[in-house]
């Protein structure tokens, strides 16, 4: 072959491969932009879908179902009532349009009747969720009071014997004083009182009750008990059993995730590194878990034989996902940051998020409230919304 030739051949073909490197770059991170803008187009449209809902006295969005599309609507007796004015509030955090605030605060108003009601231990979930979310926005007095008027509410519940608040009064015959994992989040409005009030009481038995649940509510392998059962006089452990997981011996996977963001969330408050210890512990038994999905959404009981047919909790992982931002923020540890980083990701997609056209004000599919009563299965829920908002903001800090 002549030399000129030769020399012509090997400049096509270099023009050829580096058309085709730059090519192979290109393409993925273009496909990437267009998936994000898809993706943010898609939360915009359904924070629209949240923030048009009409408001309706004593009727708060709970949860939809998915074949009927009929939406569940819930008084503000009911536990999850505080999380759909908590998610305007938020969305006015993450957007700064007014509109988010101005209907969070009609939605709230519907809130304050629970002050007074001392026979739920859930005083957290919903008065923090609502008037917490938005004293942080407004520094409105108003809410103020009605957060230290609920955490005395709350504080009713104690019994110094056993060292906890009780969670729920049904079951008596069965139940002498249950005390649930989920009661860990409440505390966050007893810490929030002391601090408003200046009264320590609220913090003592903020403190008080963690302990208890630190030392029964653990098992050896750092997964938690969903029911512990008390003896009022001695405070003894009588019994240690499920209500929402697969059966008394299984872990639920929102427990664990309860328990990690509960304790991470006491360590804000006390400093006290026991707390943090047992997160830290407990998230591991979470992420490293042999039947947790690639994607991090975990199934329902981390230990359901019916597993990979099981539906999912989508709820589970965005209250872990928020969690871990908090976690890392505490200890630097990359592997936590990266992990909520992964959750975030996979519900950021089509996979998660609702579709546009389905009418409901509701951001991300796939959780389950109540495994064992086959209720609100594989459905839209307020709190998964909740706390993937939070989420989001929490990631934001960084």
């Amino acid at each position: 072959m002549p030399l000129k030739k030769a020399k012509f051949l090997i400049i096509i073909k270099l023009l050829i491969c580096t058309t085709l490197l730059f090519t192979s770059c290109k393409n993925p991170t273009k496909e990437k932009n267009n998936e994000q803008i898809t993706t943010d187009s898609l939360l915009t449209l359904r924070y629209q879908k949240i923030v048009n809902y009409p408001v309706k006295d004593d009727a708060f969005p709970r949860s939809m179902d998915t074949t009927s599309k009929e939406v569940r609507l819930v008084k503000s007796n009911d536990w999850t009532s505080g999380f759909y004015p908590g998610n305007l509030w938020q969305l006015y955090k993450l957007t700064n349009q007014n509109v988010f605030k101005e209907k969070a605060s009609e939605w709230t108003t519907y809130m304050e009747d629970q002050k007074m009601n001392a026979g739920t231990h859930d005083m957290g979930f919903k008065m923090y969720c609502s008037f917490g979310e938005g004293y942080e926005v407004t520094n409105n007095e108003h809410y103020k009071d009605i957060l230290i008027t609920s955490a005395k509410t709350l504080a009713t519940r104690f019994n110094k014997n056993v060292g906890a608040l009780r969670s729920w009064d049904f079951n008596k015959d069965i139940w002498e004083f249950p005390v649930i994992i989920d009661n860990m989040m409440n505390l966050e409005l007893l810490f929030e009182a002391t601090k408003m009030s200046g009264d320590s009481i609220y913090h003592k038995i903020a403190v008080k009750h963690a302990n208890t649940t630190l030392k029964n509510q653990f098992r050896a392998d750092n997964s938690v008990n969903h029911v512990v059962v008390y003896d009022t006089i001695n405070g003894n452990v009588k019994m240690k059993v499920t209500h929402q997981g697969f059966n008394d011996d299984s872990s639920w996977a929102r427990g664990q995730s309860w328990a990690i963001y509960g304790f991470t969330m006491a360590y804000r408050y006390t400093k006290d590194p026991a707390y943090l210890a047992q997160a830290e512990a407990t998230a591991t038994f979470f992420m490293e878990h042999p039947n947790l999905p690639e994607d991090g959404i975990p199934y329902w009981d981390f230990n359901h034989p019916d597993i990979p047919n099981v539906p999912r909790d989508a709820s589970a992982a965005t209250i872990f996902a928020s969690a871990l931002f908090e976690m890392y923020n505490f200890t630097k540890n990359e592997v936590y940051l990266d992990f909520s980083n992964k959750i975030l990701a996979n519900l950021q997609t089509s996979n998660y998020i609702l579709d546009k056209d389905i009418e409901a004000p509701f951001i991300l599919n796939h959780s389950t409230g109540n495994g064992p009563k086959n209720d609100e299965m594989d459905v839209p829920i307020n709190y998964a919304d909740y706390y993937f908002l939070e989420a989001l903001l929490r990631k934001n800090e960084f």
